[in-house]
């Protein structure tokens, strides 16, 4: 996983686990894929360790598995050390007819399929009131409710809620506003597919059948497996209604015509499964496990049921909605089943055309309402200017591979202590640690153990000095190895702000040049941008295409497999990607960040947080001037005034619009 995607999860726990006390009940929004699992389990290990004596009932939901899989994911998050203090049970009713159901004491974390606590169940015959009873009552513990996949009701539980849950957390990508479950704390998708969580959706036209997704798969294939190691797959799913036998009479007959493709069709009744694939030896019931495999040889896979929640495949990068002109829209939990990376472990060791591959989904469907629109953009001449385009980046040297950070020469005078705190405690200490941090104490402990304690009952000397290293840039920046350039292809999310440009680098995949920008700031620093391109034709006459040696070569830096980022430090290492790049006439390269401090859509970014990330980019752009010989710019747009801060040979200057214009 990213740095960036793990600093993303991390800081919505953090967030969550600070409004806690405040607050009754709170809403997490996250997109599928995202890691939700892992971030509840994170939120309740935190407050257990503030507060052991709170018991959490953790409701999800009975179809695809799904309570079986968070029990397992939680099982093995305490057993491996991660989140030691979560001690889950799994509540079931699978007792004999004689047996009286009761849920046992001694654990923290309790799963409940939500379908078991219904009317007419056992566990509704007086063994849940009982068990919560005896928790709160007698045994004086506070319950918090966790309702993973929350905007599904809970009717039953909820008429509890008043009597015996202290807090009720809501975990969901859709959480249901109509009953008021407005989030408290979001991942947007956006920050979840900058981070390289899950994959941003390409969505195919209306006109487009199975058999053009047919052939869409059949055309990835081979980069998929080279690239990624990964087969990857296809999903189709079908009406659960009257039309589901014609439909999949014409899929079948589609897939006739693609011999060399594997498939498999999952329904209801086992009986009315079927497959053409190896896989059939197998029972039923074993089917979804094997297909989930990265390696699978199950190519298309056909649903005639919701596959919204509890089954994760991330090889899966392709679905395909069956649907007439009535049909309600594609929902994103069943979107989410084919937006998951298939590399997330090892994504940063993949090459930019195989992160940018692991990172898209294609999608035919009527897109959900709160789902942004994408568009595919390209180079204008992609064996003309990237070559041309050289942009010099720059990272800051973790304390692991500089030669002036030394561990045992800090901690070489600290006297070891008699005795130690628990090994659990301190191994959740490391574990919250800075990455670099958590190499540094292996490296320094190289297998002693020892010395493994002595370095993290200090681990706060160490991460002082490590903070105070890594902020000194005039030791710890440096220039990476070689130059990079903007990628042949990426996208870019719809965000309105248009303008029309049909000048610069890009192309869109549909030949219009009407391009979106995050921000209206962007959107006027662009024209700024065109405008100064413009002028530069019009002094030499050229007429040519954007990679011509006498014109501007400029353009968005768009994040979809962009490797133009320069790192810098702000509570964790963090990467810039600058919204712009120039190159002049005379070759040399020109780095935006644009920025602006009036309210956008109800937001205030004239705020301390903001100036405090104004700041830190400031002190990062400095020595990176300094260190490449690039120029870069910040931006910002105050009203209708654009205050240009520009950073040359690692000096800082203030210029005017006017100015700004002229010295180009």
């Amino acid at each position: 996983m990213t740095q960036e995607a793990k600093e993303l999860q991390l800081r919505a726990v953090s967030r969550l686990v600070e409004l806690l006390p405040s607050r009754s009940e709170l809403t997490f929004r996250a997109p599928t894929g995202s890691g939700k699992t892992r971030m509840m389990a994170d939120m309740m290990s935190r407050v257990l360790e503030q507060h052991g004596e709170v018991v959490f009932l953790v409701s999800t939901l009975s179809k695809g598995g799904l309570a079986e899989q968070n029990h397992e994911q939680f099982r093995r998050l305490g057993a491996d050390g991660t989140f030691p203090t979560l001690r889950p049970y799994l509540i079931n009713t699978e007792v004999g007819s004689e047996e009286r159901l009761f849920i046992p004491e001694g654990y923290n974390v309790y799963v409940l399929p939500r379908d078991l606590y219904k009317r007419g169940g056992r566990l509704m015959q007086g063994a849940m009131q009982e068990w919560l009873m005896d928790t709160v009552m007698v045994g004086g513990h506070p319950v918090y409710l966790v309702k993973d996949e929350c905007h599904q009701a809970t009717n039953n539980l909820d008429n509890l809620a008043s009597g015996f849950f202290s807090k009720v957390v809501n975990f969901s990508a859709t959480p249901n506003l109509r009953r008021g479950q407005h989030p408290d704390v979001e991942i947007s998708d956006e920050e979840a597919v900058r981070a390289a969580l899950i994959k941003h959706v390409e969505m195919g036209s209306a006109d487009d059948t199975v058999e053009d997704a047919l052939r869409k798969l059949e055309e990835i294939q081979p980069m998929y497996r080279d690239l990624l190691g990964v087969n990857p797959c296809l999903i189709i799913q079908i009406s659960n209604k009257q039309k589901a036998a014609e439909e999949l009479r014409s899929i079948e007959e589609r897939l006739a015509q693609h011999q060399q493709l594997k498939w498999m069709l999952i329904v209801d009744k086992e009986k009315d499964c079927r497959t053409n694939d190896k896989v059939g030896r197998l029972p039923v019931g074993r089917w979804k496990d094997y297909a989930k495999g990265d390696s699978a040889t199950v190519d298309v896979i056909v649903f005639k049921m919701v596959i919204s929640e509890g089954w994760d495949i991330p090889r899966a990068c392709m679905l395909y909605q069956v649907r007439d002109t009535t049909s309600k829209q594609l929902d994103e939990q069943v979107m989410g089943r084919v937006r998951r990376n298939p590399r997330l472990a090892d994504y940063e060791r993949l090459t930019p055309e195989a992160q940018q591959l692991a990172t898209t989904a294609w999608v035919w469907g009527l897109p959900p309402e709160r789902m942004r629109r994408t568009m595919a953009v390209r180079l204008a001449s992609k064996e003309e200017i990237p070559p041309r385009l050289q942009v010099k980046t720059t990272m800051l040297l973790p304390p692991t591979e500089s030669k002036e950070f030394d561990a045992g020469t800090m901690l070489g005078g600290i006297k070891e202590d008699v005795t130690h705190a628990s090994v659990f405690a301190l191994y959740r200490r490391l574990q919250r640690a800075d990455e670099h941090v958590q190499r540094l104490c292996y490296q320094y402990a190289d297998g002693h153990s020892g010395r493994w304690w002595h370095f993290v009952e200090n681990i706060g000397k160490v991460e002082k000095a490590y903070t105070s290293h890594i902020c000194d840039y005039e030791k710890s920046m440096v220039v990476r190895e070689g130059t990079v350039s903007l990628p042949v292809a990426s996208f870019y999310t719809d965000n309105e702000h248009y303008a029309s440009i049909g000048d610069w680098v890009w192309r869109r995949r549909d030949g219009r040049d009407r391009f979106s920008f995050d921000s209206e700031a962007e959107r006027e620093w662009a024209e700024i941008l065109k405008e100064l391109s413009h002028k530069a034709m019009m002094r030499t006459g050229d007429e040519r295409l954007p990679d011509s040696g006498d014109r501007y070569l400029w353009g968005k830096n768009y994040l979809a497999g962009s490797a133009i980022r320069f790192e810098y430090y702000q509570s964790g290492i963090h990467a810039s990607y600058p919204d712009f790049v120039m190159r002049d006439r005379q070759g040399r390269i020109h780095l935006f960040e644009v920025k602006s401090v009036n309210a956008s859509q109800g937001k205030m970014f004239d705020t301390e947080e903001y100036k405090e990330k104004v700041r830190v980019l400031k002190e990062c752009y400095l020595h990176c001037s300094r260190l490449t010989g690039q120029l870069f710019y910040l931006p910002v747009l105050r009203g209708d005034e654009w205050q240009i801060t520009r950073f040359r040979e690692g000096r800082e200057d203030l210029l005017t619009q006017e100015q700004f214009r002229m010295e180009l």
